[in-house]
């Protein structure tokens, strides 16, 4: 059985191991999995696993190394050789036709860890992980595993799912995968076009399950954006994958990524957008999000990630016009046509609300009936707030007995108190 790697015992005083594990894991299985493919996936985590058992062991005695990166690879290099060795020289004593004074296996292996070498390695792996063989969830699963470093037991609180379940669902995720023969190198035309909307699609949910998600673990939140935010920068750096939609991707990520800090308290709760401290909007992550959206404006296709880019750059506006709601109500608009969604239905009616007034958006929420969704609830209930504050309050009662998470049971409960002190 490959071993199960928790970074949590591996802490050292400053968290440096955590970080490494985080920034360094993806980059060495992703190198391994590339050189002696995927169904040696198993060897390449037990690889890394043990050297970062041996980084644990050895730093605690002689220091932290003067470049701690360049003396993980070098270990994991080793390791790699010795396993060759172990495996060659197995099968030089059961194969009898062995020619004597051929080289052992693991001296005709280099193992390249270069920048380049792991960039393109990384690049491959995503349309591995990718690769519709596997199902949407479990492709999320494999990439918060594989391509960003996160433990079992992080994803499953992520997900708010127990941990056996998210270790099946990425065993079955690697066990399809070598069952299917996928190759890990990198993608071609035909294999970015094929797999481009399932990399693209998992990148966005794996953004959004740390933007919106249910976890009470406000840095796993932060972390899963980051990584979402750098693997999509990992496919705009490489000239095959640098698309209109790609940077589409990458910019409604700088932007939503640029009110992070403003979107909860110091008790974790969720800050509405109208109350929202726009100080602590990073406007850096701004600029760069209006570049990426500059970058997605060429071609003729107009995507979804274009779309909703262009929502989240006019929410980073901070004037609260009609002309910034009516702008964005005529984006909802145009992605309602594209792609229907009723989340996309929901955020529609708010601007509907802000650009031409509550009671035509009463009518338009109404229509949706989305009546077991507690975003429906809410949302009517801040509409019906000082046009019938006993209707609002019944809504956010309704959303109050549907809501899962704490964060937003908690905002609800604000939200009755507030129109009941009116």
């Amino acid at each position: 059985m490959p071993c199960i790697f928790t970074w949590h015992f591996f802490m050292d005083n400053n968290g440096l191991l955590q970080q490494l594990f985080r920034s360094e894991y993806n980059k060495i299985v992703s190198v391994l999995c590339h050189r002696f493919g995927i169904k040696h996936i198993e060897n390449a985590e037990d690889i890394v696993s043990e050297t970062f058992l041996a980084a644990s062991e050895h730093w605690e005695l002689r220091g932290i190394p003067e470049n701690p990166a360049a003396w993980l690879f070098t270990v994991a290099k080793n390791k790699t050789r010795n396993l060759l060795k172990r495996h060659s020289l197995f099968e030089q004593k059961l194969t009898p036709e062995f020619k004597a004074g051929q080289p052992l296996y693991e001296d005709m292996v280099e193992i390249d860890l270069s920048e380049k070498n792991i960039s393109d390695s990384q690049l491959a792996m995503i349309f591995v992980v990718c690769d519709p063989v596997n199902s949407v969830d479990v492709q999320v699963a494999l990439a918060l595993n594989l391509l960003c470093g996160f433990d079992i037991q992080e994803i499953a609180d992520a997900f708010l799912s127990g941990r056996e379940v998210i270790y099946k669902r990425i065993q079955r995720g690697k066990l399809k995968l070598k069952e299917a023969g996928i190759k890990v190198e990198p993608p071609g035309k035909q294999q970015i076009a094929d797999r481009k909307k399932a990399v693209l699609t998992t990148l966005y949910l794996l953004f959004s399950e740390g933007y919106y998600s249910a976890s009470q673990h406000v840095t796993l939140r932060k972390d899963f954006c980051q990584e979402a935010m750098r693997l999509a920068y990992l496919l705009v750096s490489h000239e095959r994958t640098n698309g209109p939609e790609v940077n589409a991707l990458l910019s409604l990520m700088c932007f939503h990524a640029s009110r992070f800090e403003a979107r909860t308290n110091e008790q974790g709760e969720l800050i509405l957008y109208q109350d929202q401290d726009e100080s602590l909007w990073d406007m850096a992550l701004v600029e760069k999000g209006a570049y990426f959206l500059g970058q997605a404006a060429s071609g003729e296709q107009l995507s979804k990630y274009h779309l909703e880019a262009g929502i989240a750059y006019w929410h980073t506006q901070k004037q609260d016009t009609r002309e910034k709601w009516e702008n964005i109500l005529q984006l909802y608009n145009q992605l309602l046509i594209l792609e229907y969604s009723p989340v996309a239905a929901l955020n529609r009616t708010f601007a509907l609300g802000k650009a031409r007034g509550n009671e035509e958006a009463i009518a338009e929420a109404e229509k949706l009936g989305l009546t077991d969704n507690h975003f429906y609830h809410t949302l009517l209930g801040h509409l019906y707030t000082g046009m019938d504050n006993d209707l609002a309050i019944a809504h956010f009662k309704k959303a109050l007995g549907i809501a899962r998470s704490n964060n937003d049971r908690q905002l609800i409960l604000k939200n009755i108190k507030a129109v009941t002190s009116r």
